[in-house]
């Protein structure tokens, strides 16, 4: 999937129109500015590094912002309509979390975090069009964005700080502390956490079925072409593909599950 230049720029509209909307101020002025000042690295950024992520082209981390923002304040209805106590949050606050919820993405101030990937093999046979970049300190991506809002003054309030920080569910295991408590005074005391994890699961499940299901109803292979091993192909390069493959895969369990699809 690709964005033309007027969708990025109409995407980038929306998303200062969409602060405006709903943040009120201080921190209205306040995100406008710190968006304003990384807007051209903001604008481009993918939302994934990998084609087989979502989003994974210049635009898409926009894109999947207001997607996210959009499906939070729909799934927001849903759940009042079921019964959802929505005093324990604000509309404010479900907007600012579903806004930020991957703002570590865009790296530091100093460096951003997805780069062009240069390494054609891994380009083309592993889909990667974007690397991480090596210069930027590790940090996981809600830690990260937290620690970007509080370096430039933008203040949050603490549901918002656990709806960012485990935004992904249970498929981030630092999650289970906050997600899978038994006792009741444990629980989180709001539903936010659970509307902005649904909203970014649905986003990110509605922009993998734009990329790969009109490919799988044309019966294309969901890998693409580069990643079989023909019997058209030399045996050395065969071979060399097998090796370079298998060499990234650090689990010994999945190494031999590829070494077996690799012979077949």
């Amino acid at each position: 999937m690709k964005l033309t230049a007027e969708q990025i720029q109409q995407n980038w509209i929306d998303l200062e129109e969409t602060i405006k909307e709903y943040i009120e101020e201080p921190r209205c002025s306040q995100l406008l500015d710190f968006y304003s000042t990384y807007s051209e690295r903001i604008m481009l950024m993918p939302a994934s590094h990998k084609k087989e992520y979502h989003n994974a082209f210049p635009g898409g981390y926009v894109d999947h912002v207001l997607r996210v923002i959009d499906c939070a304040l729909k799934l927001n209805d849903v759940w009042i309509e079921m019964g959802v106590d929505d005093s324990t949050y604000t509309k404010e606050e479900l907007v600012f979390s579903a806004l930020n919820h991957d703002l570590g993405k865009i790296g530091s101030e100093e460096n951003e975090s997805y780069i062009p990937q240069t390494d054609q093999w891994r380009k083309e046979k592993l889909g990667e069009d974007y690397t991480f970049n090596s210069k930027l300190p590790f940090a996981s991506v809600p830690d990260r964005g937290l620690f970007l809002l509080q370096q430039h003054g933008i203040k949050y309030s603490f549901n918002e700080m656990i709806a960012i920080q485990t935004h992904d569910g249970l498929y981030d295991e630092g999650n289970k502390k906050y997600l899978m408590a038994f006792m009741p005074e444990q629980k989180p005391r709001t539903s936010l956490p659970f509307i902005v994890h649904q909203a970014d699961l649905m986003a990110a499940r509605i922009e993998f079925e734009h990329e790969w299901l009109p490919k799988f109803k044309n019966n294309l292979p969901s890998k693409g072409k580069n990643y079989t091993l023909n019997d058209n192909q030399p045996a050395a390069k065969k071979a060399s593909i097998k090796t370079k493959a298998l060499s990234n895969i650090q689990s010994e369990g999945l190494k031999n599950v590829m070494d077996d699809f690799f012979k077949s």
